[in-house]
Protein backbone atom coordinates (compact mmCIF):
# COMPACT_ATOMS: atom_id res chain seq x y z
CA UNK A 1 0.00 0.00 0.00
CA UNK A 2 2.84 2.39 0.85
CA UNK A 3 4.58 2.09 -2.52
CA UNK A 4 1.30 2.68 -4.37
CA UNK A 5 0.69 5.83 -2.36
CA UNK A 6 4.24 6.99 -3.11
CA UNK A 7 3.69 6.43 -6.85
CA UNK A 8 0.44 8.43 -6.75
CA UNK A 9 2.09 11.27 -4.81
CA UNK A 10 5.03 11.33 -7.22
CA UNK A 11 2.70 11.42 -10.22
CA UNK A 12 0.72 14.28 -8.66
CA UNK A 13 3.91 16.22 -7.92
CA UNK A 14 5.13 15.71 -11.49
CA UNK A 15 1.83 17.02 -12.83
CA UNK A 16 1.95 20.04 -10.51
CA UNK A 17 5.52 20.86 -11.53
CA UNK A 18 4.68 20.43 -15.23
CA UNK A 19 1.80 22.86 -14.83
CA UNK A 20 3.99 25.64 -13.41
CA UNK A 21 7.20 25.20 -15.44
CA UNK A 22 7.32 25.63 -19.20
CA UNK A 23 10.38 23.42 -19.64
CA UNK A 24 8.72 20.41 -18.02
CA UNK A 25 6.13 18.54 -20.04
CA UNK A 26 4.03 15.54 -19.02
CA UNK A 27 1.77 14.24 -21.78
CA UNK A 28 -1.03 12.82 -19.60
CA UNK A 29 -1.92 11.47 -16.18
CA UNK A 30 -1.01 7.97 -17.30
CA UNK A 31 2.38 9.26 -18.47
CA UNK A 32 2.91 10.80 -15.04
CA UNK A 33 2.12 7.47 -13.38
CA UNK A 34 4.47 5.58 -15.70
CA UNK A 35 7.17 8.21 -15.12
CA UNK A 36 6.68 7.81 -11.36
CA UNK A 37 7.10 4.04 -11.63
CA UNK A 38 10.23 4.43 -13.75
CA UNK A 39 11.57 7.06 -11.34
CA UNK A 40 10.99 4.67 -8.43
CA UNK A 41 12.89 1.90 -10.26
CA UNK A 42 15.74 4.27 -11.16
CA UNK A 43 15.87 5.47 -7.54
CA UNK A 44 15.98 1.85 -6.39
CA UNK A 45 18.74 0.68 -8.77
CA UNK A 46 20.80 3.63 -10.04
CA UNK A 47 20.61 6.17 -7.21
CA UNK A 48 22.47 4.06 -4.58
CA UNK A 49 25.32 3.52 -7.04
CA UNK A 50 25.52 7.25 -7.76
CA UNK A 51 25.42 8.09 -4.05
CA UNK A 52 28.31 5.73 -3.29
CA UNK A 53 30.38 6.98 -6.23
CA UNK A 54 29.88 10.63 -5.32
CA UNK A 55 30.11 10.24 -1.55
CA UNK A 56 33.17 12.51 -1.09
CA UNK A 57 31.53 15.33 -3.05
CA UNK A 58 28.27 14.83 -1.18
CA UNK A 59 30.02 15.03 2.18
CA UNK A 60 31.98 18.13 1.17
CA UNK A 61 28.82 19.85 -0.05
CA UNK A 62 27.00 18.90 3.18
CA UNK A 63 24.50 16.80 1.23
CA UNK A 64 23.52 19.40 -1.34
CA UNK A 65 25.00 17.25 -4.10
CA UNK A 66 22.10 14.86 -3.55
CA UNK A 67 19.92 17.33 -5.45
CA UNK A 68 22.26 16.90 -8.42
CA UNK A 69 21.88 13.12 -8.12
CA UNK A 70 18.10 13.53 -7.99
CA UNK A 71 18.31 15.71 -11.10
CA UNK A 72 20.30 12.97 -12.85
CA UNK A 73 17.64 10.40 -11.97
CA UNK A 74 14.92 12.74 -13.26
CA UNK A 75 16.83 13.28 -16.52
CA UNK A 76 17.34 9.52 -16.87
CA UNK A 77 13.62 8.98 -16.36
CA UNK A 78 12.85 11.66 -18.95
CA UNK A 79 15.20 10.03 -21.46
CA UNK A 80 13.56 6.64 -20.90
CA UNK A 81 10.05 8.11 -21.29
CA UNK A 82 10.83 9.93 -24.54
CA UNK A 83 8.36 12.62 -25.55
CA UNK A 84 5.81 11.69 -22.85
CA UNK A 85 7.93 13.27 -20.11
CA UNK A 86 10.37 16.03 -21.03
CA UNK A 87 12.70 18.17 -18.93
CA UNK A 88 14.51 20.79 -20.99
CA UNK A 89 17.99 21.17 -19.54
CA UNK A 90 20.00 20.07 -16.55
CA UNK A 91 19.63 23.36 -14.67
CA UNK A 92 15.88 23.03 -14.81
CA UNK A 93 16.22 19.41 -13.68
CA UNK A 94 18.04 20.58 -10.54
CA UNK A 95 15.29 23.11 -9.80
CA UNK A 96 12.65 20.43 -10.43
CA UNK A 97 14.49 18.01 -8.12
CA UNK A 98 14.48 20.57 -5.31
CA UNK A 99 10.80 21.44 -5.78
CA UNK A 100 9.93 17.74 -6.17
CA UNK A 101 11.54 16.98 -2.81
CA UNK A 102 9.78 19.88 -1.07
CA UNK A 103 6.34 19.14 -2.52
CA UNK A 104 6.65 15.40 -1.82
CA UNK A 105 7.61 16.08 1.78
CA UNK A 106 4.71 18.52 2.23
CA UNK A 107 2.15 16.17 0.68
CA UNK A 108 3.39 13.28 2.77
CA UNK A 109 3.36 15.21 6.02
CA UNK A 110 -0.02 16.91 5.56
CA UNK A 111 -1.99 14.39 3.49
CA UNK A 112 -0.49 10.90 3.46
CA UNK A 113 0.66 10.59 7.08
CA UNK A 114 -2.66 11.72 8.63
CA UNK A 115 -4.52 9.45 6.20
CA UNK A 116 -2.43 6.36 7.02
CA UNK A 117 -2.45 6.95 10.79
CA UNK A 118 -6.25 6.74 11.03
Amino acid sequence: MGWLLQIIVSAAVLLIIAHFFQGVEVASISSAIVASVILAIVNLIVKPILVVLTLPVTVMSLGLFLFVINAVTLMLTASIMGSSFVIEGFGLAIVVAIIFAILSALIHSFVVDPFTKR
